[in-house]
């Protein structure tokens, strides 16, 4: 007999490993048992929940560029000049519409996949979310050389890339579990980044792979079989299950009783999903606006590569300075930055376009950093409000910030689905021109600066400062 079975599982010695590589017992907070054993478990789980997610966010943006290479050139009536690869002719309506659904999928899929961490645990999630990869990727190696696949079935394929966008959600909310307060930011950015940087990394690999093999635009997803299968085999080697996420779903759905949940989640959507929209649209906005698909195929992974860097260091600096006002920065230099690419555009001056880009991208990292790091901090100053003081509770409340991270996510990554449909509206009513759509975007992003002000920074705020 064990000596949970005796005693429960407060009995338990922490960080043990058992049957099916469940940890019963896990205590980040305490100091000593953090730096002897705590920190190493937690290191190894992060480095195989990045490989996945970093595998995931490369299968979700795939599209981003496979569409640059299957545009048409059309003359002033709308006729066909010039066929993109494989004989396909798409307009830059219909690419944006499928970077769209590709994104929203993957927003959609991050609310299942949040509760898929507390109902099969973390590890074991990952392996199952790394297999199915395998969907889209099999997918779009087929399709691509299909020119004749009528457009609905090529929209239905592009959504099933939104397998790879649902992976961050399970993904941050089990790593949370997993690292003491004072180190979620740093870690949480880690594993953010080090999933987003997939989206460069897909960007700048799938214009080289796609000339290896003699097989053209299939190689795209074929190059991610592999990948894919790795990823899940690397989760089920050395990642582990916490007991203490594997509960009932019931924290999550409380968590979406704050109001402060769907605030936060509103905020996500100028930072994350101003990164994800704007990653999947930029390589077609070089492309369509300033006619140069040689920069988007060369040079478009630059933007969510930065956006990526960029991201633990919004963490950081929100550990040190506090993520309100990280955020309240971002915001501001996100709209001022926006309008320098309003600038570039109406001058039609691709230096200043693709700069201010590179300095949203940045910021949108920072963003991203800095508003999941008030996540727990709100959550730990709604325990103190509304909880009894018991480590139940305590528990309880952590459970809920685990659960609020991947709904937040969610929430947030909806702005990937919308950005390419507002530059598609502009570009349609306003006779090409996406002057429009980025006015509209600094103007949200000057809105989300006072939000958070009001309610995260404004002195007498219940929530100042977290």
């Amino acid at each position: 007999m064990t000596v949970q079975d005796k005693a429960g599982v407060s009995d338990v010695e922490p960080g043990v490993i058992g049957k099916g590589r469940w940890i019963e017992r896990w205590t980040p907070e305490n100091e000593m048992f953090w730096e002897a054993t705590g920190k190493k478990i937690a290191f190894r789980n992060l480095v195989f929940s990045i490989v996945a997610e970093h595998i995931g966010f490369s299968v979700w943006l795939l599209w981003s560029i496979v569409v640059v290479r299957m545009y048409g050139t059309f003359d002033d009536s709308g006729a066909l000049v010039t066929a993109g690869a494989n004989g396909w002719a798409l307009t830059a309506s219909q690419g944006l519409t499928l970077l769209a659904v590709a994104s929203g999928v993957g927003a959609f899929l991050r609310i299942p996949y949040t509760f898929a961490v507390p109902i099969f645990g973390g590890r074991n999630w990952t392996v199952i979310s790394a297999l199915l990869l395998l969907v889209p990727t099999l997918g779009l190696a087929w399709v691509v050389g299909q020119p004749d696949t009528p457009f609905p079935v090529l929209v239905a394929i592009a959504a099933t890339a939104g397998f790879g966008g649902g992976n961050f959600a399970s993904s941050m909310a089990n790593i949370s579990f997993f690292y003491p307060d004072k180190e979620k930011g740093w870690a949480l950015g880690l594993n953010a980044a080090g999933g987003n940087i997939g989206v460069a990394v897909a960007q700048k690999l799938v214009p080289i792979v796609i000339g290896i093999g003699g097989i053209g635009l299939a190689m795209a997803g074929l190059v991610y079989v592999p990948l894919a299968l790795a990823a899940a085999i690397l989760a089920f080697l050395f990642m582990d299950n916490l007991r203490e996420a594997k509960a009932d779903p019931k924290p999550t759905a409380r968590s979406l009783q704050h109001g402060h949940t769907w605030l936060m989640a509103f905020l996500y959507i100028g930072t994350f999903g101003s990164f994800i929209g704007y990653s999947a649209a930029f390589p077609t906005l070089l492309t369509v606006v300033f006619e140069r698909p040689d920069i988007a195929l060369g040079w478009g992974f630059l933007g969510a590569l930065v956006g990526s860097l960029s991201r633990p260091y919004g963490g950081k600096l929100a550990d040190r300075f506090g993520g309100s006002i990280i955020t309240v920065f971002a915001f501001v230099a996100m709209a001022i930055a926006g309008y320098s690419a309003v600038l570039g555009v109406q001058q039609e001056n691709l230096v200043i376009f693709f700069a201010s880009f590179m300095a949203l991208f940045a910021l949108t990292g920072i963003g991203n950093g800095s508003t999941y790091r008030m996540i727990p901090s709100i959550f730990n100053r709604l325990r103190e409000d509304k909880g009894d003081g018991s480590e139940s509770s305590f528990l309880d409340f952590k459970r809920q910030a685990a659960g609020a991270v991947g709904i937040i996510s969610s929430v947030g990554a909806f702005g990937g689905f919308a950005i390419p449909f507002v530059y598609k509206w502009s570009r349609e009513t306003f006779d090409g021109s996406i002057v429009p759509a980025l006015q509209i975007y600094v103007g949200v992003f000057l809105f989300m600066a006072v939000l958070t002000w009001v309610f995260y920074l404004r002195k007498g705020a219940r929530m100042a400062n977290v």
